[in-house]
C-alpha cells in the first residue's frame, strides 16, 4: 500500500536496498486477525522477512500513526533489525512518561475532532465503527479536501493555514490525489470497519511495554559482595538492555497531525535516537514525491550508495511461513529495508 509514495525503483538500486511493503490484518488484500496485538505485529514481520529470504538483519521503516509497528518491532525482535528509520512517529497520546508540557504541547495541536476519536477509541471504540462509515468507508470518497477531514479533524482548506502552505501544494498536486485515492481504495477494499477500529484501539490501549524499554542502558547485576565477585571473576563484558542498533527521527516542525512535542518526548525518553527536525516542513511534505529529500534519507541510513544487490534465484518461499503472516498496514505503513 503506501510505502515511501515517489520513491523510484533506481534510487533502492544505486543504493542496494531491498523495499519490503505489506498490508495489516483485514487491510487490502490481508485476512483479518481479531486477536493481533503488537507483539503478533513484530511477529507477522519476521514471518514475513523469513518467508522472502531475508536472512540478515534489516531495517523497519515506520511513518505517521503506522510507526507503532516499527516500535514494536523495536521491542520484539530486536535482534533482527538492522536499525529503525522513523518520520512523524506517533506514540500512544496517553502515554504516562509524556510530561505536563509535552502532553500539552501534542493536544493543544489538535482538534476537537481528532481528540474525540482518540476518546472513543480509548473508552467507547464500538462508536469509532460508525464514523468510520460516514467517511472513507461509505465508498464516496469525493476530493481529497474531503477524506482527509478525519486525520486532520475538519476540511483541509480550513485546517491548511499559512505555516502549512508546502502541505497544502502538495495536497492540491494531481499526482497526490490520484495516489491517495487509489491507496485508500486499497486500504478499505474489503468494507469492513472493525480492523480500522482494531488498529486505532492498539494505538492509545496499554501497549505492553514503554518506549523506556527501548533504552539502551547496562544492565542491572544482582546486588551483593558475592555478585560482584562473579561478576569479576568470570571476565564478562558489559550487558546491555534496550535497542543497540540506530534510530533515525525525522520530524516536520510545522506538523499539525504529529506535533513536534511529540518527538521531543521521545527524544527525552529515547536520547540516543538522532531527530533530524525539519523546519517548514508539514506532515506529508518530505517524505512524500520528493526525489531530493529520499536521496537525503538514503544517505543518512546508509551513506555512500553500494550499488545494486546481488539477485538470489534460488530462494525457496516455505508455503506453511506465508499461511501464517497476517499482516497489515493502513493507509500509513510499515516497511523494510535490507542493504548488504
Amino acid at each position: 500500500m503506501l510505502g515511501i509514495p515517489g520513491l523510484k525503483a533506481s534510487l533502492l538500486e544505486e543504493f542496494g536496498v531491498r523495499l519490503l511493503t505489506y498490508d495489516l490484518p483485514g487491510f487490502g488484500e490481508s485476512d483479518p486477525y481479531p486477536y493481533r496485538n503488537l507483539e503478533s505485529s513484530a511477529s507477522d514481520m519476521l514471518f514475513l522477512a523469513n518467508a522472502l529470504g531475508v536472512s540478515d538483519k534489516f531495517w523497519v521503516v515506520g511513518y505517521s500513526t503506522g510507526s507503532v509497528h516499527a516500535w514494536a518491532a523495536l521491542r520484539y525482535i530486536p535482534g533482527r533489525l538492522a536499525g529503525a528509520a522513523m518520520f512523524a512517529p506517533m506514540v500512544n497520546p496517553y502515554d504516562s512518561l509524556m510530561n505536563r508540557g509535552e502532553r500539552y504541547g501534542t493536544w493543544e495541536k489538535w482538534t476537537r475532532k481528532r481528540k474525540f476519536m482518540y476518546f472513543l477509541a480509548r473508552r467507547f471504540p464500538k462508536f469509532l465503527s460508525y464514523f468510520y462509515r460516514q467517511s472513507f468507508l461509505s465508498g464516496k470518497h469525493g476530493q481529497i479536501d474531503q477524506w482527509l477531514a478525519l486525520t486532520l479533524g475538519r476540511r483541509v482548506s480550513d485546517f491548511l493555514h499559512y505555516e502549512l502552505s508546502k502541505d497544502r501544494a502538495l495536497i492540491e498536486d494531481p499526482i497526490y490525489e490520484e495516489f491517495w485515492q487509489r491507496d485508500v481504495e486499497e486500504s478499505i477494499r474489503q468494507g469492513n470497519a472493525k480492523p480500522f477500529v482494531e488498529e486505532a484501539v492498539l494505538q492509545v490501549s496499554n501497549w505492553g511495554f514503554s518506549l523506556a524499554d527501548l533504552k539502551l542502558q547496562k544492565k542491572q547485576r544482582g546486588k551483593g559482595i558475592l555478585n560482584l565477585i562473579k561478576f569479576f571473576l568470570s571476565g564478562s563484558e558489559e550487558e546491555y538492555t534496550g535497542f543497540l542498533g540506530p534510530i533515525h527521527i525525522w520530524q516536520g516542525m510545522d506538523d499539525k497531525v504529529v506535533p513536534p512535542p511529540m518527538t521531543d518526548f521521545i527524544h527525552r525518553v529515547l536520547p540516543s535516537a538522532a531527530v533530524h527536525k525539519l523546519p517548514y516542513e508539514g506532515h506529508f511534505t518530505y517524505l512524500y514525491f520528493c526525489d531530493e529529500c529520499h536521496r537525503q534519507i538514503f544517505t543518512t541510513l546508509f551513506g555512500t550508495p553500494q550499488g545494486p544487490l546481488p539477485v538470489n534465484n534460488t530462494i525457496e518461499v516455505e508455503q506453511t511461513s506465508l499461511d501464517d503472516i497476517q499482516v497489515q498496514e493502513d493507509a500509513s505503513t510499515q516497511d523494510d529495508f535490507k542493504t548488504d
